[in-house]
């Protein structure tokens, strides 16, 4: 039996997921303490269904992916306002130099993933589903590249991608406050504890204040922004490489925030923005979790685990030994490797939470507090795009 799904059908059901997922979410503790997104868990708990569903053949869906596009092109729009060059030179030589340690880490996870691959004698493209795409990328960039990996003829890659995000999140999430801890005994940190100024905190905060008459406005923004990507995303395509569809948003949207703050000529309603780019993520993934296909998994178990342990490795060999060594050997430096296991391998709300335990225990890192929500939310997903996009035209 097949049952079809139009697209109201198919985002009122992803809402339902998300809604479940919610539910679960502040109720079970385990996914609390890892800041798994709430679509992810209701998408999966769906996921699972539907693969039961398959394999007895019971009933087969198919759903549209109308509203999933249009919800991943706002996502993404919504992060490129978020590359404020300002705040960037702000943060002075640490956060230039942090940066460029990310910019390594995801050069270094693509490389790790292809080779891996080739190892193994499987489609580099499968490797690259283990990537950066869904390490420093995690479910957003994991759900934006599948498809792009699947026009290439990479079947399940939509589902690898995400169930790899998914164990990304929980790995960065228990590695980073060991790894924070271990250095800060190891070291004897505890001296170069100092005191810093947060006024650049507290600015940044009030810019990101919300009213509610300004949630229209937001929305005139982020489709002005799509709208102009669309003609810069032809232009790139004329290239002859392959680029997502929203990168021409992202990068409009980059230039509409900096022109914004250096002339003050236009008022980016960051706080709304941000809301409503959170709002289509949560669709947007909800959407993408109940299409996943997991019995595709079935023949990719081992590689799976391979790709994913490698990574593992070298996310602690990163932040241990370089991350700690080059931001300065101290106390703020050990801090920083904990938060770059977070949003290395998932998201800025686990680094977040990994810095919150080791501050919770010892004093707070206000350079950390600083750098890594700036760095990877704003700077991270950007040049990921980019870079996971040379990759995929260069195998």
């Amino acid at each position: 039996m097949l049952l079809s799904l139009d697209m109201y059908q198919t985002v009122a059901v992803a809402v339902l997921v998300l809604l479940l997922g919610s539910f679960l979410k502040k109720r079970i503790y385990f996914l609390e303490k890892f800041c798994i997104p709430a679509p992810v868990i209701g998408g999966l708990l769906f996921a699972i269904f539907t693969c039961i569903c398959h394999v007895t053949g019971i009933i087969e869906f198919t759903f549209d992916n109308t509203l999933r596009e249009v919800c991943m092109v706002l996502f993404f729009t919504s992060v490129g306002f978020q590359a404020n060059l300002k705040v960037l030179k702000s943060g002075g030589k640490s956060m230039a130099v942090f940066l460029g340690l990310v910019i390594t880490l995801i050069i270094a996870q693509n490389f790790l993933a292809v080779g891996l691959s080739r190892l193994m004698h499987i489609n580099p493209l499968i490797g690259m589903c283990t990537g950066s795409i869904s390490m420093v990328g995690g479910h957003g960039t994991a759900g934006a590249f599948g498809p792009v990996l699947e026009d290439f003829n990479v079947n399940g890659a939509t589902t690898i991608s995400t169930a790899a995000a998914t164990f990304g999140l929980i790995a960065g999430s228990l590695m980073g406050g060991p790894v924070g801890n271990r250095l800060i005994k190891k070291h004897n940190l505890i001296a170069t504890i100092k005191t810093e100024d947060d006024s650049l905190l507290v600015e940044e905060e009030e810019k990101h204040e919300r009213h509610f008459s300004m949630y229209a406005p937001a929305v005139f923004q982020l489709i002005i922004a799509v709208g102009l990507g669309t003609v810069v995303s032809d232009l790139l395509s004329l290239t002859g490489m392959t680029f997502p569809i929203y990168i021409g948003a992202m990068i409009v949207a980059a230039i509409m925030r900096n022109i914004g703050e250096y002339t003050g000529k236009i008022t980016i309603h960051m706080g709304e923005i941000n809301d409503l780019g959170g709002i289509c993520l949560s669709l947007f993934l909800g959407i993408a979790m109940i299409t996943l296909k997991l019995w595709q998994l079935a023949d990719l178990a081992l590689p799976l685990i391979i790709l994913l342990a490698g990574q593992v490795v070298l996310m602690f060999i990163f932040t241990y030994f370089v991350v700690f060594n080059i931001m300065g050997r101290d106390y703020d430096a050990a801090v920083l490797a904990a938060g770059t296991c977070g949003f290395g391998m998932g998201a800025t709300p686990n680094a977040m939470a990994n810095m919150q335990a080791i501050c919770e225990k010892y004093a707070p890192s206000v350079k950390a507090y600083l750098i890594v929500p700036i760095v990877g939310s704003l700077f991270a997903d950007f040049l990921n795009s980019l870079t996971i996009t040379f990759f995929i035209n260069c195998i």
